[in-house]
């Protein structure tokens, strides 16, 4: 009797939504003691300093001169854009409404993997993709969503999902000439002279308006280690062995995680309607990762520019 392999690309995906979707409620306990900018750029500066360490320790070249314009993008979105506006929106309403619009990051991603990686993909993939998005979405919106709309928070959540996703899409593309972890290495490296400029004169100007408290400090630690470092780690390897579009649906998963989290952190009870939802979600994955692709995954249509 045989027993079907799991492709270690989906166990890398998941790895990496995993410690993202611990994300928001870290960000939310961060917040009380932190002004966002700070949150922001200190994440980067930490996970800078101890990526500046492994490049050292590890005695890693300096990326290729032509690979610098690509890193510093991949760095835009996931370093900054996405930490920066995610957090902002967070300050303006609530994570169960911050979850319609973040729910479809992974659709977002796939369609960044087919324009900009012109990735293959038949039309029952996006059936999946679009089911699964939708289930979240609708959850998100009878759940508390609906009651909480900001229209300076949701144009900051699309800027957020728009930012990320293009990160992704940038990054999987970088894994092709180096490894994926020296990715979002030298994302957060390349970036750490700027933030942390910008994290001790946030701090300093702000420190004073709030009250610092352990589980604050806490939150914006793990944001920096795992949010901002550890976690691409696996998710770059997923997305590189799996395709952009292939992989990003992994992270469908992300936001039934959030509410597991809820639950056992918050106190909040699973309802019937969340295992529903659950089911329809990973349904939809299923049924896009069935979906035959009409070339290999791990080929992109064009290299990266040289110069």
């Amino acid at each position: 009797m045989s027993v079907t392999r799991i492709p270690s690309g989906y166990l890398y995906a998941a790895l990496g939504t995993l410690v993202f979707s611990f994300t928001l409620p870290m960000v939310k306990i961060a917040l009380p003691s932190f002004d966002p900018w700070t949150i922001t750029f200190t994440r980067m500066t930490i996970a800078g300093t101890v990526a500046a360490i492994v490049v050292v320790v590890t005695r890693t070249p300096f990326p290729a001169r032509h690979l610098w314009k690509s890193i510093l993008l991949t760095g835009l979105g996931i370093s900054l854009g996405f930490p920066i506006f995610s957090t902002l929106a967070m300050q303006r309403t609530t994570a169960a409404h911050g979850a319609v619009i973040i729910a479809g990051l992974p659709l977002v991603t796939a369609m960044f993997g087919v324009l900009t990686h012109k990735d293959k993909v038949p039309r029952l993939f996006w059936v999946g993709a679009i089911l699964g998005t939708s289930a979240l979405v609708v959850y998100a919106w009878y759940h508390g969503g609906s009651e909480h709309g900001d229209p300076v928070a949701d144009l900051l959540l699309v800027a957020a999902v728009l930012s990320s996703a293009y990160g992704y899409s940038e990054g999987a593309r970088l894994t092709k000439v180096m490894p994926n972890w020296q990715v979002v290495t030298w994302c957060v490296v390349m970036y750490l002279p700027l933030s942390a400029i910008a994290a001790a004169v946030s701090f300093g100007a702000t420190h004073s308006q709030h009250t610092i408290e352990p589980k604050g400090i806490f939150g914006l630690l793990f944001i920096s280690f795992g949010s901002m470092y550890l976690g691409f780690f696996a998710w770059y390897r997923g997305l590189a062995e799996l395709g952009v579009a292939r992989g990003s649906q992994v992270q469908m998963l992300q936001p039934i995680l959030t509410l597991c989290w809820s639950a056992m952190i918050l106190g909040e009870t699973i309802s019937a309607s969340a295992l529903v939802t659950a089911a329809v979600v990973l349904s939809s994955i299923l049924l896009t990762q069935r979906a035959r692709s009409v070339k290999p995954p791990a080929q992109f249509a064009e290299p990266l520019p040289r110069g």
